[in-house]
């Protein structure tokens, strides 16, 4: 009996607050087979981008030379900055970014998403006199950045497909 009230006041609280679980990523049902391209072929970005358009129902091109939607990365750029130094001008915390300048086009050559550039950043910490558990910690940071940086790209699509963030043509006066 507590449990169930527990759940509902959980229930109750969630949808009170506004909670929804993000949705299916929108796209243009008129869109056609898709591809991903990257100037490196073997890059996970792009394999992780693939995987969640596959995901929203977008159909994977068979073949790479055939007419289809494109996504374009067309950049990705790894930086790490030091933030901190400790008395000794030695780096304690670093912030790690990475930047991707992507676009979508349709098989028609139309854009559907123009040239863009998301950037992420972490900041972690860097012991002097650790420095095996700050390639560990770096390489987290890394996959997560991508993951991320994966989702911010499909949810500029969705974005731009549900029209949210459009500028309304202005009114004839």
């Amino acid at each position: 009996m507590l449990r169930l009230l527990a759940v509902t006041l959980l229930a109750v609280s969630l949808s009170a607050c506004g909670f929804h679980l993000r949705s299916k990523i929108a796209l243009p049902g008129d869109l056609g087979p898709v591809k991903v391209l990257a100037t490196d072929p073997y890059s996970p970005l792009a394999r992780d981008v693939a995987m969640g358009l596959k995901a929203a129902g977008a159909i994977p091109a068979e073949d790479a030379n055939a007419k289809a939607a494109t996504l374009e990365i067309l950049s990705e750029q790894w930086g790490d900055r030091p933030i901190a130094l400790d008395e000794q001008g030695r780096a304690l915390e670093y912030s790690l970014r990475y930047a991707v300048v992507f676009r979508f086009v349709r098989a028609d050559g139309s854009e559907l998403v123009p040239q863009q550039v998301v950037e992420l950043s972490r900041d972690y910490v860097a012991e002097a006199t650790d420095l095996t558990g700050t390639t560990s910690e770096r390489e987290i940071l890394s996959e997560e950045l991508r993951r991320d940086m994966s989702a911010s790209i499909l949810r500029r699509v969705d974005g731009v497909v549900r029209g949210v963030g459009r500028v309304p043509p202005p009114h004839a006066q």
